[in-house]
């Protein structure tokens, strides 16, 4: 045994007795919370739309080209960045929703940048064109160089680009 600790296989285990206390006072705490939570009746679903509001972007998905303007502050100075790439990833969790832009920088050196959708930094995005993806994540694109790298655009006919624009003219 070596002080307060003993040894089982590799792994060392503390005694009970010297973190009860600290173990004690944060489930109190939890517990308070979740009282309060019950008080204010707030469920689950309201907690996770805390934060969430509505953005005037346009839909987009994983494959699709987007050019996405952003807020860049230097000193005093306030100006727009066009980040225009890839989306290869969209991970949807409420207030915490992010998606993935990959883009090819200079010197055919890769960048990618998360950006959470709910944030105020990002002005606006506009969607350059679609692309005909058949997966969620397209993270098998970072091992590509070339023309390979690139995604399919999809291919609407007059017929469905038609609808698109009645669906969009009724929003």
């Amino acid at each position: 045994m070596v002080g307060n600790q003993f040894r089982l296989g590799k792994q060392f285990f503390l005694r009970y007795n010297d973190h009860s206390k600290n173990f004690f006072t944060k489930l109190i705490n939890r517990l308070d919370l979740r009282k309060t939570m019950k008080a204010q009746k707030l469920t689950k679903e309201t907690i996770s739309a805390l934060g969430v509001t509505p953005r005037a972007f346009p839909e987009f998905a994983v494959g699709d080209s987007i050019a996405l303007s952003q807020w860049i502050t230097e000193g005093d100075k306030k100006r727009l960045q066009v980040f225009e790439g890839d989306v290869i990833a969209f991970s949807n969790n409420g207030a915490s929703t992010t998606f993935i832009l990959r883009k090819i920088g200079a010197n055919g050196v890769a960048v990618e940048r998360i950006f959470p959708y709910y944030s105020p930094v990002i002005d606006s995005i506009k969607v350059l064109k679609k692309g005909d993806v058949r997966r969620a994540k397209l993270f098998y694109v970072r091992d590509r160089v070339g023309k390979k790298a690139r995604i399919k655009e999809l291919v609407l006919t007059k017929e469905e680009r038609a609808l698109q624009a009645e669906k969009q003219s009724e929003k």
